[in-house]
């Protein structure tokens, strides 16, 4: 962390300072400690366990594998994912749109790119409130239109958030498109964690610079929380999570 950024309590985690394995049909990259990149100030932020960004070659994906005691958030930004279970669930999630597994007791699943085309993807972890329970699976579209100039919720823990993914987690998955210029506010509640990286576009928070697909690790320092202003250099879409 830069003098600037620790001033300004903004954890600038550039692309590529990310974890990277390359398999072949999966591109991945890390952002916190993940399978054999592991990095001990990269552990996870708050709740938040695993940020990964995906490329998944055509016809090629993850085959079953079992998980448990996890809210999995899939952010699909290019082509598409297919999702298969062991509750019998079938679905395709397509570019801007967003599926959520909670493993609860335990799961397995497969995620497979049956598209002609790699497909691109965000794959977040966030710990549960409580261990156990039922597992569920569930995805939704989310029109880019809908979240322009602001952040819609896509996913949350919160009865209060009413019509949107549910996730077993006291944590918000949020997303935003702006326009180059356009400028939008976040405020991390005192004690609270907040992650943000843009899928697309350049965008500063509070000044501090970042290319598509750095992460920002948002401190919350003050007494009550803080706000941030998150502004686009040019057309950015842009996913944060807000955790415990």
């Amino acid at each position: 962390m830069t003098a600037m950024t620790a001033e300004k309590g903004i954890d600038r985690r550039s692309f590529e300072s990310l974890g990277h394995a390359n398999h072949g049909w999966l591109d991945a990259r890390h952002h916190f400690s993940f399978a054999n990149y592991y990095d001990p100030a990269r552990m996870g932020w708050g709740a938040i366990r695993v940020w990964n960004d995906d490329v998944i070659a055509p016809n090629s994906g993850f085959p079953p594998h079992p998980h448990a005691d996890m809210e999995i958030i899939t952010y699909v930004r290019t082509g598409a994912i297919t999702h298969q279970d062991s509750m019998g669930n079938v679905g395709r999630t397509a570019a801007g749109d967003v599926q959520v597994m909670s493993a609860g007791s335990g799961v397995r699943h497969a995620e497979y790119n049956l598209e002609s085309e790699p497909t691109t993807l965000f794959q977040i972890w966030i710990e549960p409130r409580s261990r156990g329970g039922q597992p569920s699976w569930g995805a939704k579209p989310f029109p880019k239109g809908e979240r322009s100039g602001k952040f819609v919720t896509l996913a949350s823990g919160f009865d209060e958030d009413g019509d949107t993914l549910r996730i077993r987690a006291d944590a918000r998955v949020l997303g935003a498109t702006l326009r180059a210029g356009e400028s939008l506010e976040h405020n991390v509640g005192e004690g609270r964690h907040a992650y943000l990286v843009p899928a697309t576009g350049r965008i500063e928070i509070d000044g501090v610079p970042f290319a598509a697909r750095d992460g920002a690790a948002l401190l919350a320092k003050e007494p009550g929380g803080r706000t941030v202003t998150i502004t686009a250099i040019e057309d950015a879409e842009i996913v944060l999570v807000d955790s415990e």
